[in-house]
Protein backbone atom coordinates (compact mmCIF):
# COMPACT_ATOMS: atom_id res chain seq x y z
CA UNK A 1 0.00 0.00 0.00
CA UNK A 2 2.07 2.95 -1.27
CA UNK A 3 1.32 6.48 -2.41
CA UNK A 4 3.13 9.80 -2.67
CA UNK A 5 1.97 12.18 -0.01
CA UNK A 6 1.22 15.85 -0.04
CA UNK A 7 4.23 17.83 1.11
CA UNK A 8 5.08 21.36 2.12
CA UNK A 9 8.32 23.19 2.82
CA UNK A 10 8.31 22.41 6.54
CA UNK A 11 10.86 19.95 7.89
CA UNK A 12 8.39 17.34 9.11
CA UNK A 13 7.49 15.55 5.88
CA UNK A 14 6.94 12.12 4.38
CA UNK A 15 7.05 10.99 0.77
CA UNK A 16 5.97 7.36 0.88
CA UNK A 17 3.64 5.19 2.87
CA UNK A 18 4.85 1.74 3.79
CA UNK A 19 4.38 -0.48 6.78
CA UNK A 20 7.50 -1.84 8.45
CA UNK A 21 7.42 -5.21 10.20
CA UNK A 22 10.80 -5.90 11.74
CA UNK A 23 11.75 -9.05 13.56
CA UNK A 24 13.59 -8.61 16.85
CA UNK A 25 16.82 -9.94 15.32
CA UNK A 26 16.79 -7.87 12.13
CA UNK A 27 18.76 -4.97 13.57
CA UNK A 28 20.80 -3.95 16.57
CA UNK A 29 20.67 -0.84 18.69
CA UNK A 30 24.18 0.57 18.57
CA UNK A 31 25.71 3.71 19.95
CA UNK A 32 29.41 4.39 19.58
CA UNK A 33 29.22 7.79 21.26
CA UNK A 34 30.78 7.96 24.71
CA UNK A 35 28.24 9.17 27.23
CA UNK A 36 28.52 10.02 30.88
CA UNK A 37 26.97 7.66 33.42
CA UNK A 38 23.54 8.52 34.82
CA UNK A 39 21.49 6.93 37.61
CA UNK A 40 18.62 4.63 36.61
CA UNK A 41 15.17 6.16 36.44
CA UNK A 42 13.94 4.50 39.64
CA UNK A 43 16.66 6.36 41.57
CA UNK A 44 15.79 9.60 39.78
CA UNK A 45 12.11 9.23 40.59
CA UNK A 46 12.81 8.61 44.26
CA UNK A 47 14.94 11.74 44.43
CA UNK A 48 11.76 13.77 43.84
CA UNK A 49 12.59 17.45 44.42
CA UNK A 50 16.25 16.95 45.28
CA UNK A 51 17.39 18.12 41.87
CA UNK A 52 17.45 14.72 40.22
CA UNK A 53 19.00 14.50 36.78
CA UNK A 54 20.72 17.31 34.92
CA UNK A 55 21.46 17.49 31.21
CA UNK A 56 24.64 18.59 29.43
CA UNK A 57 24.33 21.44 26.91
CA UNK A 58 23.26 20.08 23.51
CA UNK A 59 21.45 21.12 20.36
CA UNK A 60 19.88 19.26 17.42
CA UNK A 61 19.53 21.41 14.31
CA UNK A 62 16.45 19.79 12.75
CA UNK A 63 13.00 18.59 13.70
CA UNK A 64 11.85 16.03 14.46
CA UNK A 65 14.53 15.47 17.08
CA UNK A 66 16.33 12.14 17.34
CA UNK A 67 16.15 10.19 20.60
CA UNK A 68 19.23 8.12 19.83
CA UNK A 69 21.30 11.33 19.53
CA UNK A 70 20.33 12.69 22.95
CA UNK A 71 22.68 12.76 25.95
CA UNK A 72 21.45 11.13 28.06
CA UNK A 73 18.84 9.19 26.14
CA UNK A 74 15.38 9.36 27.76
CA UNK A 75 14.14 6.61 30.05
CA UNK A 76 11.19 4.71 28.55
CA UNK A 77 11.05 2.01 31.26
CA UNK A 78 11.64 1.54 34.97
CA UNK A 79 12.42 -1.36 37.28
CA UNK A 80 9.58 -0.11 39.48
CA UNK A 81 6.91 -0.47 36.78
CA UNK A 82 4.95 -3.68 37.37
CA UNK A 83 2.65 -4.67 34.47
CA UNK A 84 -0.62 -6.42 35.31
CA UNK A 85 -2.13 -7.26 31.88
CA UNK A 86 -4.39 -4.20 32.12
CA UNK A 87 -4.66 -3.95 28.32
CA UNK A 88 -4.65 -7.61 27.36
CA UNK A 89 -6.27 -8.21 23.98
CA UNK A 90 -6.50 -4.49 23.14
CA UNK A 91 -5.37 -2.85 19.89
CA UNK A 92 -3.64 0.51 20.34
CA UNK A 93 -2.61 3.18 17.82
CA UNK A 94 -0.14 5.80 19.08
CA UNK A 95 0.80 8.72 16.83
CA UNK A 96 4.38 9.91 17.21
CA UNK A 97 5.22 6.71 19.04
CA UNK A 98 8.82 6.28 17.92
CA UNK A 99 10.42 8.37 20.67
CA UNK A 100 9.90 10.39 23.82
CA UNK A 101 6.56 10.08 25.59
CA UNK A 102 5.15 8.14 22.64
CA UNK A 103 7.82 5.44 22.91
CA UNK A 104 7.27 5.07 26.66
CA UNK A 105 3.51 4.81 26.14
CA UNK A 106 3.94 2.17 23.43
CA UNK A 107 6.29 0.20 25.66
CA UNK A 108 3.96 0.32 28.67
CA UNK A 109 1.00 -0.65 26.49
CA UNK A 110 2.92 -3.65 25.16
CA UNK A 111 3.94 -4.69 28.67
CA UNK A 112 0.27 -4.52 29.63
CA UNK A 113 -0.68 -6.93 26.85
CA UNK A 114 -1.80 -4.63 24.04
CA UNK A 115 -0.97 -4.99 20.36
CA UNK A 116 0.65 -1.68 19.41
CA UNK A 117 0.91 0.30 16.17
CA UNK A 118 2.60 3.68 16.01
CA UNK A 119 3.44 6.38 13.47
CA UNK A 120 6.70 8.17 12.77
CA UNK A 121 8.13 10.61 10.23
CA UNK A 122 9.61 8.68 7.31
CA UNK A 123 13.25 9.27 6.34
CA UNK A 124 13.80 11.29 9.52
CA UNK A 125 12.93 8.97 12.40
CA UNK A 126 13.84 5.58 10.94
CA UNK A 127 16.36 4.57 13.59
CA UNK A 128 14.15 5.64 16.49
CA UNK A 129 11.23 3.75 14.93
CA UNK A 130 13.32 0.60 14.49
CA UNK A 131 14.59 0.83 18.06
CA UNK A 132 11.03 1.16 19.32
CA UNK A 133 9.85 -1.80 17.25
CA UNK A 134 12.56 -3.94 18.79
CA UNK A 135 11.51 -2.88 22.29
CA UNK A 136 7.89 -3.71 21.54
CA UNK A 137 8.79 -7.10 20.11
CA UNK A 138 10.66 -7.88 23.31
CA UNK A 139 7.83 -6.62 25.52
CA UNK A 140 4.81 -8.00 23.70
CA UNK A 141 2.55 -10.58 25.32
CA UNK A 142 2.36 -14.11 23.96
CA UNK A 143 -1.16 -13.56 22.61
CA UNK A 144 -0.47 -10.08 21.19
CA UNK A 145 0.24 -9.55 17.51
CA UNK A 146 3.51 -8.15 16.22
CA UNK A 147 3.84 -4.37 16.54
CA UNK A 148 3.66 -2.11 13.50
CA UNK A 149 5.41 1.16 12.59
CA UNK A 150 3.70 3.34 9.99
CA UNK A 151 5.60 6.25 8.37
CA UNK A 152 3.56 9.28 7.34
CA UNK A 153 2.98 13.03 7.59
CA UNK A 154 -0.07 13.26 9.84
CA UNK A 155 -0.82 16.84 8.86
CA UNK A 156 -3.06 15.74 5.98
CA UNK A 157 -6.38 13.94 6.13
CA UNK A 158 -5.67 11.39 3.39
CA UNK A 159 -2.51 10.28 5.15
CA UNK A 160 -4.32 9.86 8.44
CA UNK A 161 -6.97 7.73 6.75
CA UNK A 162 -4.27 5.50 5.26
CA UNK A 163 -2.71 4.99 8.69
CA UNK A 164 -6.04 3.96 10.20
CA UNK A 165 -6.83 1.70 7.25
CA UNK A 166 -3.44 -0.01 7.56
CA UNK A 167 -3.93 -0.65 11.27
CA UNK A 168 -7.47 -1.94 10.81
CA UNK A 169 -6.49 -4.13 7.85
CA UNK A 170 -3.83 -5.75 10.03
CA UNK A 171 -5.60 -5.96 13.38
CA UNK A 172 -9.32 -5.60 12.64
CA UNK A 173 -10.16 -2.68 14.93
CA UNK A 174 -8.81 0.03 17.24
CA UNK A 175 -9.53 -0.03 20.98
CA UNK A 176 -7.16 2.69 22.16
CA UNK A 177 -6.16 5.81 20.22
CA UNK A 178 -3.40 8.04 21.53
CA UNK A 179 -3.05 11.32 19.63
CA UNK A 180 0.47 12.35 20.54
CA UNK A 181 2.39 13.72 17.52
CA UNK A 182 3.72 17.25 17.93
CA UNK A 183 6.30 19.79 16.82
CA UNK A 184 7.36 23.12 18.28
CA UNK A 185 9.61 26.07 17.45
CA UNK A 186 10.69 29.00 19.58
CA UNK A 187 9.82 32.59 18.69
CA UNK A 188 10.41 35.72 20.75
CA UNK A 189 7.52 37.57 19.08
CA UNK A 190 4.26 36.73 17.34
CA UNK A 191 5.63 38.78 14.43
CA UNK A 192 8.13 36.00 13.72
CA UNK A 193 5.42 33.39 13.16
CA UNK A 194 4.45 33.46 9.50
CA UNK A 195 1.48 31.75 7.88
CA UNK A 196 3.49 28.77 6.64
CA UNK A 197 4.93 27.96 10.05
CA UNK A 198 1.61 28.52 11.82
CA UNK A 199 -0.18 26.16 9.46
CA UNK A 200 2.56 23.52 9.79
CA UNK A 201 2.41 23.50 13.60
CA UNK A 202 -1.39 23.41 13.62
CA UNK A 203 -1.46 20.62 11.03
CA UNK A 204 0.76 18.38 13.11
CA UNK A 205 -0.45 19.32 16.58
CA UNK A 206 -4.23 19.63 16.21
CA UNK A 207 -5.38 18.93 12.63
CA UNK A 208 -3.94 15.42 12.92
CA UNK A 209 -5.94 14.82 16.11
CA UNK A 210 -9.15 15.61 14.24
CA UNK A 211 -8.15 13.61 11.16
CA UNK A 212 -6.95 10.45 12.88
CA UNK A 213 -9.86 10.47 15.32
CA UNK A 214 -12.56 10.85 12.70
CA UNK A 215 -11.25 7.90 10.72
CA UNK A 216 -10.45 5.73 13.75
CA UNK A 217 -13.93 6.15 15.23
CA UNK A 218 -15.40 4.06 12.43
CA UNK A 219 -13.50 1.13 13.92
CA UNK A 220 -13.88 1.85 17.65
CA UNK A 221 -16.58 0.19 19.72
CA UNK A 222 -18.16 0.84 23.10
CA UNK A 223 -15.51 0.67 25.81
CA UNK A 224 -12.80 2.20 23.64
CA UNK A 225 -10.60 5.05 24.83
CA UNK A 226 -9.11 8.13 23.16
CA UNK A 227 -6.22 9.91 24.89
CA UNK A 228 -4.89 13.26 23.66
CA UNK A 229 -1.50 14.69 24.61
CA UNK A 230 -1.77 18.36 25.50
CA UNK A 231 0.67 20.34 27.69
CA UNK A 232 1.04 22.34 30.88
CA UNK A 233 1.61 25.28 28.51
CA UNK A 234 -2.10 25.21 27.65
CA UNK A 235 -2.81 26.21 31.25
CA UNK A 236 0.04 28.56 32.16
CA UNK A 237 1.09 29.90 28.74
CA UNK A 238 4.55 30.04 27.19
CA UNK A 239 5.81 33.26 25.65
CA UNK A 240 8.45 31.52 23.51
CA UNK A 241 6.20 28.73 22.19
CA UNK A 242 3.15 30.75 21.22
CA UNK A 243 1.87 28.72 18.27
CA UNK A 244 2.63 25.40 20.01
CA UNK A 245 0.84 26.61 23.15
CA UNK A 246 -2.18 27.66 21.09
CA UNK A 247 -2.47 24.16 19.64
CA UNK A 248 -2.24 22.61 23.10
CA UNK A 249 -5.08 24.82 24.29
CA UNK A 250 -7.09 23.69 21.29
CA UNK A 251 -6.41 20.06 22.25
CA UNK A 252 -7.90 20.64 25.71
CA UNK A 253 -11.07 22.07 24.17
CA UNK A 254 -11.16 19.27 21.58
CA UNK A 255 -10.86 16.68 24.34
CA UNK A 256 -13.71 18.12 26.37
CA UNK A 257 -16.05 18.59 23.44
CA UNK A 258 -15.33 15.19 21.92
CA UNK A 259 -15.89 13.51 25.29
CA UNK A 260 -19.40 14.96 25.42
CA UNK A 261 -20.03 13.97 21.81
CA UNK A 262 -18.99 10.34 22.32
CA UNK A 263 -20.35 9.64 25.79
CA UNK A 264 -23.53 8.09 24.36
CA UNK A 265 -21.38 5.70 22.32
CA UNK A 266 -19.54 4.54 25.42
CA UNK A 267 -16.18 5.88 24.21
CA UNK A 268 -14.17 7.85 26.74
CA UNK A 269 -11.97 10.80 25.76
CA UNK A 270 -9.34 12.24 28.07
CA UNK A 271 -6.04 14.09 27.95
CA UNK A 272 -2.61 14.18 29.53
CA UNK A 273 -0.88 17.54 30.05
CA UNK A 274 2.78 16.85 30.85
CA UNK A 275 5.12 19.42 32.29
CA UNK A 276 8.79 19.45 31.20
CA UNK A 277 9.74 15.99 29.92
CA UNK A 278 13.14 15.00 28.51
CA UNK A 279 12.22 14.12 24.91
CA UNK A 280 13.72 14.78 21.45
CA UNK A 281 11.61 17.93 21.13
CA UNK A 282 13.82 19.61 23.72
CA UNK A 283 17.27 19.64 22.03
CA UNK A 284 15.54 20.12 18.67
CA UNK A 285 13.70 23.23 19.91
CA UNK A 286 15.84 24.92 22.54
CA UNK A 287 19.34 26.34 22.87
CA UNK A 288 22.20 24.52 24.58
CA UNK A 289 21.80 26.69 27.67
CA UNK A 290 18.06 26.04 27.83
CA UNK A 291 18.68 22.30 27.59
CA UNK A 292 21.19 22.44 30.44
CA UNK A 293 18.59 24.17 32.65
CA UNK A 294 15.58 22.25 31.38
CA UNK A 295 12.97 21.44 34.03
CA UNK A 296 14.53 23.41 36.88
CA UNK A 297 11.64 25.90 36.94
CA UNK A 298 9.01 23.49 38.32
CA UNK A 299 8.54 22.83 42.07
CA UNK A 300 10.30 19.45 41.82
CA UNK A 301 13.29 21.27 40.27
CA UNK A 302 13.77 18.70 37.52
CA UNK A 303 12.34 17.46 34.24
CA UNK A 304 10.41 14.20 34.05
CA UNK A 305 11.49 11.11 32.19
CA UNK A 306 8.94 9.70 29.69
CA UNK A 307 8.34 6.63 31.88
CA UNK A 308 7.05 8.94 34.63
CA UNK A 309 4.32 10.18 32.29
CA UNK A 310 3.40 6.99 30.40
CA UNK A 311 1.49 5.32 33.29
CA UNK A 312 -1.07 8.13 33.08
CA UNK A 313 -1.93 6.86 29.61
CA UNK A 314 -2.16 3.27 30.85
CA UNK A 315 -4.58 4.40 33.55
CA UNK A 316 -6.80 6.30 31.10
CA UNK A 317 -6.74 3.43 28.61
CA UNK A 318 -7.71 0.73 31.09
CA UNK A 319 -11.05 -0.38 32.46
CA UNK A 320 -12.36 -0.49 35.11
CA UNK A 321 -9.66 1.73 36.61
CA UNK A 322 -10.78 4.82 34.66
CA UNK A 323 -14.25 3.74 33.53
CA UNK A 324 -15.92 6.77 35.18
CA UNK A 325 -13.48 9.33 33.77
CA UNK A 326 -14.11 11.23 30.53
CA UNK A 327 -13.50 14.79 29.39
CA UNK A 328 -10.69 15.18 31.93
CA UNK A 329 -6.98 15.98 31.80
CA UNK A 330 -4.28 14.43 34.01
CA UNK A 331 -1.36 16.69 34.97
CA UNK A 332 2.00 14.94 35.50
CA UNK A 333 3.89 18.21 35.64
CA UNK A 334 6.28 18.21 38.58
CA UNK A 335 4.06 20.19 40.93
CA UNK A 336 2.88 23.12 38.80
CA UNK A 337 -0.59 24.12 40.05
CA UNK A 338 -3.09 24.68 37.25
CA UNK A 339 -6.79 25.48 37.12
CA UNK A 340 -7.95 22.29 35.45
Amino acid sequence: MCSRFLTCSARVLSSTFTTHRISPCSFLITNNTKRRSYPPVNIIVRSMASGGQTFPPQKQETQPGKEHAMDPTPHYSSQDYKPANKLGGKIALVTGGDSGIGRAVCHCFALEGATVAFTYVKSQEEKDAQDTLKLLMQAKAADAKDPMAVPTDLGFDDNCKRVVDEVVNSYGRIDILVNNAAEQYEASSVEEINEERLERVFRTNIFSYFFVTRHALKHMKEGSSIINTTSVNAYKGNAKLLDYTATKGAIVAFTRGLALQLVERGIRVNGVAPGPVWTPLIPASFSEEECANFGKQVPMKRAAQPIEVAPSYVFLASCPESSYITGQVIHPNGGTIVNA
